[in-house]
């Protein structure tokens, strides 16, 4: 089966939207495009101002979309409020949690009312390091068009403890080591009580 020769409005068409087109990966080289008709030749501007050029000083490439870190890398990224040292031997599973809770197969509307007194007695008692299992989350995709994220409980707490009331107690939170739960347990550090 042979092509076809394009004719000579088709090359202009496809020309016109061959323009508009934005590339995927700038950075890699160009084919060369047999279709395009050749250019002609730039005419020299009379003024400055029609030497102007739409985006020419615009960024060559900018992302799609804006998608927020997994909750590990913001969990991470977090600045450390507590003593480096301190930190140092809780990212390393050396210092015991004085309490624990596991929030495993509750729904949002139960976890929530259950970590908010779990960490407001623990302040009250005067424990420093706390333990908040979460689980890792059932791999499940509906098909939909919407991504679920693995994990509901996992991505919440994070947000729980750094809203009222419990912003005003908690100094740090960190993802456990292995030996506490790891990417499905957090450590949360504990101001004093004054």
């Amino acid at each position: 089966m042979s092509r076809r020769k394009l004719h000579k409005d088709e090359l202009e068409l496809w020309g016109k939207v061959a323009e508009t087109a934005v590339p995927m990966h700038p950075k890699r080289r160009k084919p060369q495009d047999t279709l395009r008709a050749p250019k002609p030749p730039a005419k020299t501007p009379a003024s400055p101002i029609a030497a102007f050029e739409v985006s020419a000083r615009a960024r060559s490439f900018q992302p799609a979309h804006d998608i927020l870190p997994d909750i590990r890398e913001r969990v991470a990224k977090a600045p450390v409020q507590m003593d480096k040292k301190a930190h140092g031997k809780l990212k390393q599973g050396k210092l015991k949690p004085e309490a624990k809770l596991d929030l495993h197969g509750m729904t949002l509307d139960q976890a929530h009312p259950r970590l908010t007194a779990f960490i407001l007695k623990a302040y009250q008692s005067q424990k420093r390091l706390v333990l908040v299992v979460t689980g890792k989350g059932k791999m499940r995709d509906d098909g939909g068009p919407i991504p679920v994220r693995l994990g509901v409980l996992r991505h919440q707490v994070p947000q729980w403890l750094t809203t009222p009331p419990l912003a005003q107690v908690v100094l740090q939170m960190t993802e456990a080591h292995l030996r506490h739960g790891g990417g499905g347990a957090y450590y949360v550090y504990l101001r004093r009580q004054r």
